[in-house]
């Protein structure tokens, strides 16, 4: 016998693995690697994968147990497992397996009647256990403080203003003064739930906030007034659309206002894709009540204690069916659930689900209505990293880098262009929360971060410079955007009085932009201060500090109202005839660096032709058919520009940039 590694991402190793996993009354999971056991004829008599850190699939056939042959299987996938880095693996059997995998030095962690998880190894759930003890025993200094209160009712009172007007109303003893009993306007309105002597000392919310909304911070601040301190555990996991660390710095900077919550880290021992994967799928199946279950037994054994929380909070569900059950399942396994009404806005419940959809649209002011402005600066460099993305997948381009070819970049390809949109993320978030402030942040603080991202993209393409332009460009709009939204929420009432709707608010950000540029000295060596001295003496060419300076005044003139008016008619070539259209009108310095002031001319004047002749169709049929034959004129002008070294990545970053605004002043 010998063990055999599988791969289940391929397909006929795949079937193999299923075939036998169904002989012996399993189905398949999704495994990243998987081990099998032949015989001398090669058949499979024993298997079983990993996930991460998680044994999966593990199946011995009937007439070869009790050769301790899982011993063997499990050994070999615990040693895989910590050759990739896992002091710890857990796994998923039936209950009647318990005492087996216990014999090889695994621990239970939670129970459910179809299922048991175990762990092994070190650290594990003890570490979690402890770390959640240490966050415990910080709020004991609150703790200290209410039962001195309690115990000394009366001195309480006398030197109290909130305590003296709850003699008043006769209540035991009144929520602490720091706590936010005064629900916001915008807010629905519920009755708090005053503490008294019996009121639960330590409470829980666990959620995934993708991203933060007033629905999550409404729950939060609902809970907060039925507990004298509040857990909020954040999912931890990175499969959403906003990453972990931003999802926790929402929640964080949300919830800022309410001194007796706590957020904590989220760990793989709540709600993860180790222990509850079909949360992440949103599929309710057989196998999905199981993990439900196995999730609440964990959260019941380990993370109440360990916080020494009683009450569970949860806001209803009123459209998803498996977060639905899970409620129905807390009620049966914990002591102490409390669902908390959603929030609504116009008839219909507040939900990440909504944020989400409304940025797939680019429509801020749907956004606006959903979420507080402490998430707004994460939104915003979503919204940029969503255009520089949307650019990227526009397919086909004139000698650009897109889904089909590397157009006139032998250096650069459509995954290199995704590995650096993925690096430049995070530098989004920082000049995004940079531009949220009262005064608008200075060059050094702006560059300091450029110079910062601009090296994060080189080490992650291997020195090619993929961004720089669009950096520069998308940048200042993101920081200029979020300054934008930072005045709106200081200020809203007045502002929506002097404003005029969206143009106000385009020229407001425009005017930023201009302010911001000005503090921009002038550069040397990049592509447009070259061209500029390539054209000197013949005409007056700008490079992309010039554009940004005067604020991108024939972006919001002319290319904006552009995109927006094709989106308004659901054009499905919205950014083929902006990518020209720009083309037609921007002195590309890129063209000019690659070639020459004559070549530049010559592809203003072809874009246009080409963008004319998209738009001669009159009736459905023509309008197909012209569609068709321009979409191969783009494919053959993308031959050319290959073959002669062209590239307008001036105007692909001007197309980023007006999709990117166009989302922004919806």
């Amino acid at each position: 016998m010998e063990i055999q590694t599988l791969n289940p991402t391929t397909p006929r190793q795949r079937q193999r693995i299923e075939a036998f996993l169904k002989r012996n009354g399993l189905r398949f999971d999704d495994m990243h690697y998987y081990a099998a056991i032949t015989d001398d004829d090669g058949e499979m008599i024993a298997g079983g994968g990993l996930k991460g850190n998680v044994i999966k699939c593990v199946a011995v056939d009937d007439a070869h147990k009790g050769e301790a042959i899982a011993n063997t299987l499990i050994s070999h996938l615990i040693a895989h497992a910590n050759e990739e880095g896992h002091s710890n693996v857990m796994l998923f059997t039936k209950p009647k397996n318990r005492q087996l995998f216990e014999s090889l030095s695994f621990r239970l962690l939670a129970e459910a009647p179809e299922a048991v998880l175990m762990e092994t190894g070190i650290g594990g759930i003890n570490n979690t256990v402890e770390a959640l003890k240490k966050i415990r025993e910080e709020s004991e200094k609150y703790k200290e403080y209410n039962k001195e209160c309690k115990e000394n009712n009366k001195e309480c009172k006398e030197n109290s203003e909130e305590c003296k007007e709850e003699e008043k109303t006769n209540l035991t003893i009144s929520t602490p003064q720091h706590h936010n009993t005064t629900t916001p306007q915008h807010l629905n309105p519920s009755a708090p739930q005053p503490l008294t002597i019996t009121t639960p000392l330590r409470g829980v919310v666990v959620m995934n906030c993708n991203p933060f909304t007033l629905g999550h911070r409404y729950l939060i601040e609902q809970a907060a007034k039925q507990v004298e301190r509040l857990f909020v555990m954040v999912v931890r996991e990175d499969s959403s659309l906003f990453a972990y660390a931003e999802r926790k710095a929402m929640v964080k900077q949300g919830v800022a206002h309410l001194k007796n919550v706590t957020v904590i880290d989220g760990s793989e021992y709540a709600i993860s894709q180790a222990t509850f994967p079909t949360y992440f799928l949103k599929r309710l199946d057989d196998a999905a009540d199981t993990q439900m279950l196995l999730d609440l037994d964990l959260f019941r054994r380990h993370i109440a204690p360990a916080l020494g929380a009683t009450v569970r909070f949860v806001g209803t569900e009123p459209t998803d069916r498996l977060t639905r059950r899970y409620n129905q399942l807390m009620h049966e396994v914990l002591a102490d659930v409390r669902e908390t009404a959603r929030l609504e806005k116009k008839g219909n419940a507040v939900s990440a689900s909504r944020v989400r959809k409304a940025m797939e649209q680019g429509d801020m002011s749907t956004i606006r209505q959903l979420v507080p402005p402490t998430t707004l600066p994460y939104i915003i460099a979503h919204l940029a990293t969503q255009a520089l993305q949307a650019e990227l997948d526009t397919t086909p381009k004139p000698g650009l880098v897109d889904k089909d070819n590397n157009g006139a970049h032998r250096d650069m390809d459509y995954v290199l262009m995704q590995r650096s949109i993925d690096t430049l993320h995070p530098y989004f978030v920082k000049l995004a929360l940079l531009g949220c402030a009262d005064a608008l942040p200075t060059h050094t603080s702006i560059r300091d971060i450029g110079i910062e991202a601009e090296k994060a993209m080189l080490s992650a393409t291997n020195g090619v410079n993929t961004h720089k332009g669009a950096l520069f460009s998308m940048g200042l709009a993101v920081v200029a955007a979020a300054h934008e939204e930072r005045k709106t929420a200081a200020n809203e009432e007045q502002i929506l009085k002097e404003r005029n709707g969206g143009e106000d608010v385009l020229v407001s950000l425009q005017t930023t932009i201009k302010a911001l540029a000005a503090s921009f000295p002038d550069t040397n060596g990049t592509h447009g201060s070259k061209a500029k001295l390539l054209s000197k003496g013949t005409t007056a060419i700008k490079g992309a500090l010039d554009n940004a300076r005067e604020g991108y005044e024939m972006l919001f003139a002319e290319w904006l109202p552009f995109y927006i008016e094709r989106r308004k008619e659901h054009d499905a070539h919205t950014l083929h005839k902006t990518l020209l259209r720009i083309m037609c009108d921007l002195d590309d310095t890129n063209v000019i660096y690659r070639t020459d002031l004559a070549t530049a001319e010559e592809v203003k004047q072809e874009a246009r032709a080409l963008l004319d002749s998209f738009s001669k169709a009159h009736t459905a049929e023509d309008k197909e058919k012209r569609i068709a034959a321009e979409l191969l004129a783009l494919k053959d002008m993308n031959k050319r520009y290959t073959a002669r070294n062209i590239s307008p990545g001036g105007a692909a970053d001007m197309l980023s940039l007006t999709i990117f605004i166009g989302s922004i002043q919806t």
